[in-house]
C-alpha cells in the first residue's frame, strides 16, 4: 500500500512537472512569434501616421473605428463586431492664445471639458497658488474675478512616475472647480508632466454639480516657470487667454471587439484591451495606440502558433476613455447584464508601450495556487513585478461583474513626459519594447485561459 502511495505521489509530481514544462514551451512559442513576426509596431504606425490623433466624436475617431474593424477581420479571428457607444463630443476649436502681458506669449492648451473664453478673450490679474490649501487660505476676497494659476510642480522624488501623476493630477482634474467656487474668472495650471520642456499637457477637467464652469488651460513647464518669474518681477501682472473650445451634442461611436473562442469554457471570458481614442494633440502613440495594437497582437500570436485557449480571449478597442469612459461603462453594463457569459478576468495596457516590468493584479489573485509558478515563468521575460494595483480605466466597470482586473506595468520613467502632449508620436515608441509588452500580455492571457483566476 505504501508502494502504491509513493508511486501515486511520484505520478502526480511527474504530471505537475510536465504541465510546467508545457507552460514554459507555450510561453517560448508566444515570445518567439511576437518578437520575430509581430505586427503590433507596423499596425501602430498605420494608426498614428494614417489616422493620427482621434478624440471621441471626431472624424479621426470614426476613421479609427473603421480601420480597427477591418484590421481585426483581416486576421480571420472567430468573431469580430462593433458595440455601439454614445460619446461626448468636445472640440478644441482654433488654437489657444496665451500671453503674459508685458512679458510675452506662452504655450497653452485648453483642458478637455473647458468652456471657451469670450471672443475677445479674458485679460485679468493672475493669482498664483501652489496647492488647494493656499487657494483656500486666500479665500474669495482675493480670488474673485481673477485668473488662478496652480503652479504645483510634478514631484521628481518618486520611483513610479504614476505616483507623481497621482499627486499633481488633482490640480487638473478639479482645480478649476475649486477656484470657481471662490469666484475665479478662469484657471491655468502647470502641466501635469514629468519633463521640463515646452510641451503643454492637456487632459480632462471637471466641475462639481452647481459650480459655474470657467475657462481652464495648461501651460508647459517652461512657460509655467516663465509666468512664475514674471510674477516675482510684477506681482500684479495680467494674463490674456483666448480659447475657442465647446461641448457639442453626443455622437454615436463604437467599441471594436474580436475574439478567439475557448475550446472548453467558451462562456468564460478573458478581456484584453486598450482605448482607441486619444487626445486631439500628438498621435496617441503611447496613449493608447500601443495598448490597442498590443492587445490585438495577443490574438494574432495565439492564432499564428495554433494554440487554442480553453477560455475565450476577447480583444476590445474601447472608445472614449479620455473624456468620459463611455466605452468602458457601456461594455461593463453589458457584462453585468448578461447571463450567457462570465467575465473572469480583464487585462488592460494603458501605461505606454515601454519595456514591461510586470502586472498590477487583483488582491485575491495573489493566493492563486499556481501564482508562484506564473511569476517564475514570467520573470524570465522581465515581467517580474506582480503588485496589487490599478488595472485600467476602461476595464474598471467590469469589476462590478466580478471580474479580476489586471494592468500591464511597463517602465514608467518616460511616460509622463509624453502623456497628453503633441510629443506623443510614433517615433517615441521602440519596436522591441512594444513587442516585449505584447508577448507577456499574450503569455498572461493564455495562462489565465488555462487555469482561470482561482
Amino acid at each position: 500500500m505504501i508502494k502504491h502511495f509513493i508511486a501515486g505521489g511520484l505520478s502526480l509530481l511527474s504530471l505537475a512537472v510536465q504541465a510546467q514544462q508545457t507552460d514554459k514551451q507555450v510561453f517560448e512559442k508566444i515570445f518567439d512569434e511576437t518578437m520575430l513576426h509581430g505586427e503590433a509596431y507596423d499596425n501602430l504606425h498605420d494608426l498614428c501616421k494614417n489616422i493620427g490623433h482621434r478624440l471621441a466624436g471626431s472624424p479621426q475617431a470614426d476613421m479609427a473605428v473603421r480601420w480597427s474593424y477591418e484590421l481585426m477581420q483581416s486576421y480571420d479571428l472567430d468573431s469580430v463586431w462593433l458595440q455601439e457607444v454614445m460619446v461626448p463630443h468636445w472640440v478644441r476649436g482654433a488654437k489657444e492664445y496665451g500671453e503674459v502681458i508685458n512679458f510675452g506669449q506662452v504655450n497653452m492648451l485648453a483642458l478637455g471639458g473647458s468652456i471657451a473664453t469670450p471672443k475677445e478673450g479674458i485679460t485679468e490679474q493672475v493669482i498664483e497658488v501652489k496647492d488647494f490649501d493656499e487657494l483656500k487660505a486666500l479665500g474669495a476676497e482675493k480670488i474673485k474675478g481673477k485668473i488662478v494659476f496652480y503652479n504645483h510642480i510634478f514631484p521628481q522624488n518618486v520611483v513610479n512616475s504614476f505616483d507623481g501623476y497621482g499627486e499633481a493630477g488633482p490640480y487638473r482634474w478639479r482645480g478649476a472647480s475649486e477656484a470657481s467656487k471662490l469666484g475665479a474668472k478662469a484657471v491655468i495650471i502647470r502641466s501635469v508632466g514629468s519633463a521640463h520642456d515646452d510641451f503643454a499637457h492637456t487632459g480632462s477637467t471637471g466641475f462639481a454639480d452647481g459650480v459655474k464652469k470657467v475657462p481652464c488651460a495648461a501651460l508647459s513647464a517652461v512657460d509655467a516657470d516663465f509666468l512664475h518669474d514674471a510674477l516675482i518681477k510684477e506681482p500684479s501682472l495680467k494674463f490674456k487667454m483666448v480659447m475657442n473650445c465647446e461641448m457639442l451634442d453626443s455622437v454615436k461611436s463604437y467599441n471594436v471587439i474580436a475574439q478567439i473562442t475557448g475550446t472548453q469554457f467558451p462562456n468564460e471570458i478573458i478581456v484584453v484591451g486598450g482605448h482607441l481614442d486619444s487626445w486631439d494633440v500628438g498621435e496617441g502613440a503611447h496613449d493608447d495606440g500601443s495598448g490597442c495594437t498590443q492587445s490585438l497582437e495577443v490574438l494574432r500570436t495565439l492564432k499564428a502558433i495554433n494554440v487554442q485557449p480553453k477560455r475565450t480571449i476577447r480583444c476590445i478597442f474601447y472608445m472614449n476613455e479620455e473624456n468620459g469612459n463611455m466605452g468602458g461603462k457601456t461594455y461593463g453594463a453589458y457584462a453585468k447584464g448578461t447571463n450567457k457569459e462570465k467575465h473572469i478576468a480583464a487585462l488592460e495596457s494603458d501605461a505606454g508601450g515601454f519595456s514591461p516590468r510586470g502586472f498590477n493584479v487583483d488582491t485575491t489573485f495573489l493566493s492563486h495556487p499556481k501564482f508562484d509558478e506564473l511569476v517564475e515563468l514570467m520573470s524570465f521575460y522581465g515581467a517580474y513585478k506582480f503588485e496589487v494595483g490599478h488595472g485600467g480605466t476602461d476595464i474598471g466597470p467590469l469589476e462590478g461583474a466580478g471580474t479580476k482586473l489586471f494592468g500591464l506595468s511597463p517602465d514608467s520613467q518616460r511616460y509622463m513626459d509624453l502623456h497628453h502632449t503633441e510629443n506623443d508620436t510614433f517615433d517615441k515608441v521602440n519596436k522591441r519594447e512594444l513587442h516585449m509588452g505584447a508577448s507577456v500580455m499574450g503569455m498572461l492571457c493564455w495562462w489565465l485561459s488555462e487555469y482561470g483566476v482561482k
